[in-house]
């Protein structure tokens, strides 16, 4: 079994080396780029209306929708806000030296106008069900949306896409965020893994029976709790070294253009590799791009489309902007990265805070701190991508695949939970790659679609007819 492993991992890791890296940053960032010009980067102009969108001035009760733009929202974030901004972030600067951080906000800002497009998209082209409820995501924009330009090929497309977002849930949203939470506790408590399996599979399998609404009342619940947690505990660990922040900040911009190493040794060691890592732990951070979001925007309460995709352009922000760049500052501040022998993923992570908190005497508290927020970051994701899993599973397969799904999804935990790091988190890096792609080409040949919905919104907003509350 186990060279089996080995060699499944090895062609993994040949693919995300010489073709899924390429590809993503010939696609990510450029597409960003690309939108945000275009558009008049109006994940900057509209930010504050993205806001008050979320505080529900323009809301109306009998919207359109499944939930509310505030649980759509944390539904969403609860999806992305995961091991990504605690593992994830380690492994960036494990591999590709503090640079990679600099990179990774590169990744969050342009995915801000990324995921206001997806989401616009998904609204667009959501559909209706007949129970009321209502699927939506990039399967059905890019069935939908391309038809006219790519014939029989855009429903060919759109399957692809939804086995790749399958794919996925199992890999993205599950594996990784258990072997997170059974390394966590492995690390700080010595719990066995196989334990820690058992336990979280037969958790998960008893709240995504729940479906979306379930979901979004646990999720609009832990997101805060895990927020102000990790927060807290971040902020204590910069503040004591705030006369460093300038020469940190300066760090990780300078080794961003000179490829600086940690302990990766020759994989870091090149501005490509800083890069890319960058890349691809930004994407795995904030999923801008990578279609996932979509499919919880796409139920939101909302007659405008336009709405939906600003707030949706809110998360990478709160994601890679703010939550990523908090633990960036505390491994960097800490100097944990530099350690001869410095352990990669989570055990950075506690290092750094054990470092940091011990300045003030609390040192003691940092695996405890690290332990509970990364449980309820990796948990919340787990939930919210098995919703995920279900829109793309039920795409293809129709409602009869939803419980299968369920038992499949359950038993993927339990595989997460046990397997190694690091093939969990190659497999990770391959099938982010299968879902993205066909989503950027998607949002590239939708342009007009897009350049005309946020024209015409902004036209309206902007002659007042959107009256709070009573539009």
């Amino acid at each position: 079994m186990n060279s089996f492993l080995e060699s499944f991992d090895y062609v993994i890791q040949l693919y995300n080396e010489y073709v899924g890296g390429y590809l993503i940053l010939a696609l990510l960032v450029p597409t960003g780029i690309y939108y945000s010009i275009r558009l008049k980067f109006l994940q900057v102009s509209y930010f504050k209306h993205a806001i008050d969108l979320v505080r529900g001035k323009y809301s109306k009760h009998d919207d359109v929708g499944d939930v509310s733009h505030f649980k759509a929202l944390t539904t969403a974030l609860s999806a992305t806000v995961g091991t990504g901004n605690i593992v994830g972030v380690t492994l960036a600067i494990y591999f590709g030296g503090p640079g990679a951080v600099f990179w990774l906000w590169v990744t969050g800002f342009f995915g801000m106008m990324l995921k206001m497009v997806e989401c616009t998209l998904a609204q667009k082209f959501r559909k209706i069900n007949a129970d009321g409820t209502v699927s939506g995501g990039p399967m059905y924009y890019i069935e939908h949306g391309l038809k006219d330009k790519l014939g029989v090929w855009a429903k060919r497309l759109a399957v692809f896409f939804a086995f790749a977002g399958i794919l996925c849930s199992l890999g993205t949203g599950n594996m990784a965020q258990a072997n997170s939470i059974s390394d966590v506790l492995k690390t700080s408590y010595n719990i066995p893994v196989l334990y820690t399996g058992i336990a979280i599979s037969a958790l998960v399998f008893l709240i995504v029976v729940g479906g979306l609404r379930r979901i979004a009342n646990v999720t609009s619940k832990l997101v805060p709790l895990m927020a102000v947690i990790y927060f807290g505990s971040a902020i204590l660990v910069i503040g004591v070294h705030y006369a460093d922040i300038p020469s940190a900040l300066w760090l990780i911009v300078k080794s961003a253009f000179t490829g600086q190493a940690a302990v990766g040794g020759f994989v870091g060691s090149t501005f490509f590799m800083t890069m890319i890592w960058g890349v691809r732990r930004g994407l795995f951070s904030n999923e801008a791009g990578q279609g996932s979001a979509p499919m919880a925007h796409a139920a939101a309460k909302t007659p405008y489309p336009m709405r939906e995709g600003f707030v949706a352009s809110l998360e990478p922000f709160i994601d890679t902007i703010v939550i990523c760049t908090l633990t960036a500052l505390v491994i960097v501040l800490t100097g944990v990265w530099r350690l001869d022998g410095a352990v990669k993923g989570v055990g950075m992570t506690v290092a750094a805070f054990q470092e940091g908190l011990g300045k003030i005497g609390i040192g003691f508290l940092a695996r405890h701190m690290v332990a509970i927020s990364l449980l309820l970051f990796a948990f919340s994701t787990i939930i919210s991508w098995s919703y995920y899993g279900t829109r793309t599973a039920q795409y293809i397969f129709g409602d009869k695949a939803i419980k299968p799904y369920y038992y499949v999804f359950t038993l993927f935990v339990f595989f997460g939970s046990v397997w190694g790091i690091d093939l969990v988190w190659h497999f990770v890096d391959m099938v982010i790659t299968f879902m993205s792609i066909p989503n950027l080409i998607a949002l590239l040949l939708l342009f007009p679609v897009m350049k005309a919905e946020a024209e015409g919104y902004l036209k309206r907003l902007k002659a007042g007819e959107f009256n709070l509350n009573r539009d």
